[in-house]
C-alpha cells in the first residue's frame, strides 16, 4: 500500500494536452478502460490506489510467463538433491522452531555434501588469506602469519586496483591460473601443465556446464549424446536436459563395488548411436553417490576406448583429495593419459575439474573452481574464452580460495604446522566415518553398503517389500521415494532416495553424506537401523530373514531407461 503511493505520487502527471493522435488515443483508451482519479475530500488518488480504497476490483492481465509458455528444457530438468524430500525436511524444521512436537528434535541434514552446515571448520590459513584479500588492511595486523600476508599480497597485486572488488580476467586471475598449474605438474609427478589452459569457475559445476555447451548440438539422429554413470551426479542429467542432449546411461557395477565395466561403456554406446551422435563421456573419480576410486587399469581402458570411439572426455575429480579406502589411491585422468604415450596425449580431448567445495577444506560457499582443458581445437577454446566472457568472471574471492588450495604453506614457512594438522584431521575423521557408516548399515538386515572408498557419501541398496512398492504406486511416488520420506517424518533423518541418481530397475538405494560429527553420524545410523526395521515389520507379512539382502541386480536392457535417456 505504502509502495503503490510511493510510486503513484513519484510518477509524472499525465499532460492535459496532447500533440499527438497516438497519445490522444492512449489517453482515451486509459481513462476510459480504469477511469479517471478519484477525489476523496480535497486528497486524490491514482487508479491503482483508488481501486484498494473503494473495493472496487483490480483488473489483473494474464501473465506472459505461464508453465504453458516456460521453456519446456527447464521443466525437464530435475535435481534431486535440493528436490521434494529436502523442502519437506525445510517445512519439519520451521515446525520445530515453532514449538511443534515430533519425536526428534531436529532434522539432521544428510541429504548435501555441506561440509561447513554439518560442523567442520574452516581450514585457518585458507580464511586468513582470503580475509587479507577482502581487507587489506589487516596486512599492518601482528595476528596474521607472513606466509598468509605473501600470498594475500600476491594476489592483490594481479587483481585491478589491487582490490579483491574488481573484475578479474574472463579465465581467471593470472597468477592463480599459474599457481593450479604448478599445482597440477607437482600432483602429476611432473607431467607438464600450461597455465594457458587452465579457467578458474564458479565452482566445477559452472566449468562442466561450459564445456557441455560447446559440444551439444545437432537434431534427431544427430543430436549430441552424453554418456554419464549411473548412478550419477544429478548436474548432468539436469545440464543435459536443459540443452536438449541425449542422456546415454551406463551403468557402474555395483556387484564390484561400483567399478566402471568397459563391456557396459560399449553396450551403451552401440545402443544409443542409433539415435544420436555420441560425442562425450563423463566420468565421476572418485564416485558420487556411490564413493568408489577408479583403478589405474580402469582409467587406461576409459581413455582407450574414448580415443577410439572419439569422445570427448568430462573427468569430475573434485573429490580428489577424499580417498579413505588404503587399498584405493587416486590417478588423475591426465596422468594416466600422459603415461598412456604421445598418440593418446596429444589427442585425446579432455577437461578436468577440481573445487573448492569438497576436499578437506569443503568451502562450498565461496563457489570456487577450476578446470584444465587438453587438446582442444584452438579455434573452439576462442569460442570458449567467448562463452567465459559473458558471465564476465567467476567470484574473484572464490578464486582467492582456490589459490590456498593449490599453493599450501611450505614445510618451511610458519603456517605449514598448523595447516597439516588441520588437514590431516579432518581426512583421518572422514575416513573414520566411512568405515562406520559401511560397517553399521552392513549390520542392518535388508541393507547393503559398498565400501566408502573416497568422496562424502554412501549409496546403500535398501530392501524394500512388495507391500511398500504397491503403497509407492499407488502415491505415484518412487518406492525409495516413500522410504525416505517415511525416515524424515519418523526420524528426521533427510537423505535422498536412490531414484533421484539413477540405479538399475528392480533395485532401491539413498544417498547419505557422511559429514556429520562422529557422535551426530552414530547416532544417524542406530536411529536409521531403528527406523529399517520397523519399516520391514510394518510391510512384510513375516520377520525378514536376517540374511535377506536387496535382489540381485538386474542386467541392463538394450533398450534405454526412459526416465533418464
Amino acid at each position: 500500500m505504502h509502495l503503490l503511493k510511493h510510486l503513484v505520487h513519484r510518477c509524472p502527471p499525465v499532460p492535459r494536452r496532447t500533440t499527438s493522435l497516438s497519445s490522444s488515443l492512449w489517453q482515451h483508451a486509459r481513462f476510459k478502460t480504469r477511469g479517471p482519479p478519484v477525489r476523496s475530500g480535497s486528497k486524490r488518488f491514482g487508479t491503482a490506489e483508488a481501486s484498494v480504497k473503494t473495493g472496487d476490483p483490480v483488473r489483473t492481465r494474464e501473465k506472459t510467463l505461464t508453465m504453458a509458455t516456460l521453456n519446456p528444457q527447464v521443466k525437464a530438468v530435475e535435481y534431486a538433491v535440493r528436490g521434494p524430500i529436502v523442502t519437506k525436511a525445510g517445512d519439519i524444521e520451521r515446525g520445530l522452531q515453532q514449538g511443534k512436537k515430533q519425536s526428534f528434535t531436529e532434522v539432521i541434514k544428510a541429504n548435501i555434501g555441506d561440509a561447513h552446515a554439518m560442523g567442520q571448520q574452516p581450514i585457518t590459513f585458507l580464511r586468513q588469506v582470503v580475509a587479507l584479500c577482502c581487507f587489506p588492511e589487516l596486512l599492518e595486523s601482528p595476528a596474521f602469519p607472513d606466509d598468509a600476508k605473501q600470498r594475500a599480497q600476491r594476489i592483490l597485486q594481479d587483481c585491478g586496483g589491487q582490490s579483491l572488488g574488481s573484475y578479474s580476467a574472463s579465465q581467471g586471475v593470472e597468477c592463480i591460473r599459474r599457481d593450479i598449474a604448478d599445482y597440477i605438474t607437482r600432483r602429476d609427478q611432473g607431467v607438464p601443465s600450461d597455465w594457458n589452459s587452465i579457467y578458474l569457475t564458479t565452482g566445477a559445476s559452472d566449468g562442466i556446464m561450459s564445456i557441455l555447451k560447446l559440444i551439444v548440438s545437432g537434431r534427431g539422429t544427430s543430436r549430441t549424446g552424453v554418456m554419464i554413470p549411473i548412478p550419477q551426479y544429478p548436474l548432468y542429467s539436469a545440464a543435459i536436459s536443459e540443452l536438449e542432449a541425449v542422456h546415454i546411461n551406463y551403468y557402474l557395477d555395483e556387484d564390484d563395488c561400483w567399478a566402471l565395466d568397459i563391456e557396459e561403456l560399449q553396450r551403451a554406446y552401440l545402443t544409443a548411436k542409433q539415435q544420436c551422435q555420441p560425442r562425450v563421456l563423463c566420468i565421476i573419480n572418485p564416485g558420487n553417490p556411490t564413493g568408489q576410486v577408479q583403478s589405474k587399469k580402469c582409467i587406461e581402458e576409459v581413455l582407450h576406448f574414448a580415443y577410439v570411439e572419439n569422445l570427448f572426455v568430462m573427468a569430475d575429480e573434485v573429490y580428489q583429495d577424499n580417498v579413505y579406502s588404503p587399498d584405493c589411491q587416486f590417478h588423475s585422468f591426465k596422468k594416466v593419459l600422459y603415461e598412456m604415450g604421445p598418440e593418446y596425449f596429444n589427442n585425446v580431448e579432455l577437461a578436468s575439474f577440481h573445487s573448492t567445495s569438497k576436499g578437506y577444506t569443503g568451502e562450498c560457499g565461496f563457489r570456487g573452481g577450476y578446470m584444465e582443458v587438453l587438446n582442444m581445437d584452438p579455434q573452439v577454446e576462442a569460442q570458449l574464452v567467448k562463452l567465459l566472457s559473458v558471465r564476465l568472471c567467476p567470484p574473484v574471492p572464490g578464486q582467492a580460495a582456490m589459490d590456498v588450495i593449490v599453493n599450501p604453506p611450505k614445510v618451511h614457512e610458519p603456517s605449514y604446522a598448523q595447516f597439516i594438522k588441520e588437514k590431516s584431521a579432518v581426512l583421518d575423521v572422514l575416513a573414520h566415518k566411512a568405515m562406520l557408516t559401511e560397517q553399521i548399515l552392513n549390520s542392518v538386515s535388508g541393507i547393503k553398503c559398498n565400501p566408502v572408498q573416497g568422496a562424502m557419501y554412501a549409496f546403500p541398496q535398501i530392501f524394500i517389500p512388495p507391500r511398500a512398492i504397491q503403497e509407492a504406486q499407488s502415491l505415484s511416488v518412487a518406492p525409495d521415494m516413500l522410504y525416505c520420506l517415511k525416515l524424515l517424518e519418523e526420524t528426521g533423518i533427510c537423505v535422498v532416495p536412490g531414484s533421484g541418481f539413477g540405479q538399475r530397475e528392480g533395485t532401491f538405494h539413498f544417498r547419505m553424506t557422511i559429514l556429520p560429527s562422529p557422535e551426530k553420524l552414530e547416532l544417524l545410523l542406530g536411529q536409521l537401523k531403528e527406523f529399517h526395521l520397523r519399516f520391514l515389520e510394518e510391510y512384510s507379512q513375516q520377520e525378514p530373514d536376517p540374511q535377506n539382502h536387496p535382489r540381485p541386480a538386474q542386467e541392463p536392457s538394450d533398450q534405454p531407461d526412459r526416465r533418464f535417456y
